[in-house]
């Protein structure tokens, strides 16, 4: 294998088709997830024009590029998938049959070792370093809109229902219920910013976009449109008024869900849920094939899934000081959050904990 390193601007235009390429053929080739946009070239560029030491290893055979390795490097020669905390997919994309030693992939990356958490499956040689592996469900469209929602009928017929009923009364109560798939209005985008800082500090979580260059990267991506790439913004409106949005990305045949959230205002009428039925029902009209409601334990995602895909989290490491204190550092914090988030017994009164202490945080703020 012939290995090189570049910094995001300094891949050729050659290269970006390429990696382009092997995306769109994915679904083809036995690889669907591949296909996922936090996989492609423009997620990559776009977080290395706001983090440091992103770089993108090309592996080429016989002189053509087979495949395309994103990751971040530490100033010690730890690596860590691209946008590691915000990404919901990682991992290599590559032709069909390519294999790879990951150790000599880390030595020509100049990597004591490689992070991830949301590691896409089909990767045996990450896999092997792999701590623990966890569902992300999806919502299968790709026999359209109908046949979907003919699923969602028969696994639960009562919440496709009430789903229905509350977006009526929703009407009735607050006027003309109008979505839109994508839209252009940067304030909208702002507004849903906003509500999700929100239930960050209500449910006692960390605020993402406390973090500047989440900010900055969501605004970036925001802005990002191309045939194969788009960062979509899609808004639920009653009488004119948001009351639920979201903001993910899209390839040609994946739909990655991001960043949802809702009016609080608006709570009782479920408008997050009719949200993503919309969603499904336009991204089916566009030939999207599923939307990935990405990894973690949530009610409403276990409604909406038709099914699981799997997402491993850990790292491969070489025999290295760098590696051996990043490990001892960060194995008995994950191992402790997985621990909590895996078993309803531990999660739920932890889950409670940090819904009390983002109310607090929310009263003195107020």
């Amino acid at each position: 294998m012939d290995i090189t390193v570049h910094r995001p601007g300094e891949l050729t235009a050659a290269d970006r088709v390429a990696w382009t390429a092997m995306q769109s053929k994915a679904h083809l080739n036995g690889s669907p997830e591949l296909a996922n946009p936090f996989l492609s070239p423009e997620f990559t560029i776009a977080v290395g024009h706001w983090r440091r030491g992103v770089r993108i290893a090309v592996v080429r055979e016989d002189g053509e590029p087979a495949a395309f390795f994103p990751f971040q490097r530490s100033i010690t020669g730890v690596g860590r998938a691209i946008g590691l905390g915000v990404s919901d997919c990682q991992g290599l994309v590559h032709r069909p049959g390519f294999s790879w030693d990951a150790r000599e992939l880390l030595r020509a990356c100049g990597l004591a070792m490689y992070e991830f958490d949301h590691l896409v499956a089909g990767q045996q040689p990450f896999e092997a370093g792999a701590s623990g592996s966890f569902a992300s469900p999806v919502m299968d469209i790709d026999q359209g809109y109908e046949a979907y929602l003919g699923q969602l009928k028969a696994k639960s017929p009562k919440f496709a229902r009430t789903t229905h009923s509350k977006e009526r009364r929703l009407e009735r109560h607050h006027g003309a219920v109008r979505y839109v798939h994508d839209e252009r209005d940067p304030e909208v985008l702002h507004t849903l910013m906003g509500w999700k800082s929100a239930q960050y500090r209500r449910t006692g979580r960390s605020d993402r976009f406390a973090s500047s260059w989440i900010n900055q990267l969501v605004r970036q991506l925001f802005h990002t449109r191309s045939d194969q790439f788009t960062g979509l913004l899609s808004v639920l409106y009653a009488d004119e008024t948001p009351v639920a949005a979201h903001f993910g990305l899209c390839s040609e045949r994946i739909f990655a869900q991001w960043f949802p959230a809702y009016d609080p205002a608006f709570a009782k009428y479920s408008p997050g849920l009719i949200l993503h039925l919309r969603m499904a029902e336009a991204a089916a009209a566009d030939g999207i094939a599923y939307l990935d409601l990405g990894r973690g334990q949530k009610q409403y995602k276990d409604s909406l899934k038709t099914r699981e895909l799997t997402v491993s989290e850990g790292s491969v490491a070489l025999r290295h000081p760098a590696a051996i204190g990043h490990l001892a550092r960060r194995a008995p914090v994950r191992a402790l959050r997985n621990s909590v988030t895996s078993r309803p017994e531990l999660f739920e009164p932890a889950d409670k904990l940090l819904k009390r202490v983002g109310k607090m945080r929310s009263r003195k703020k107020g």
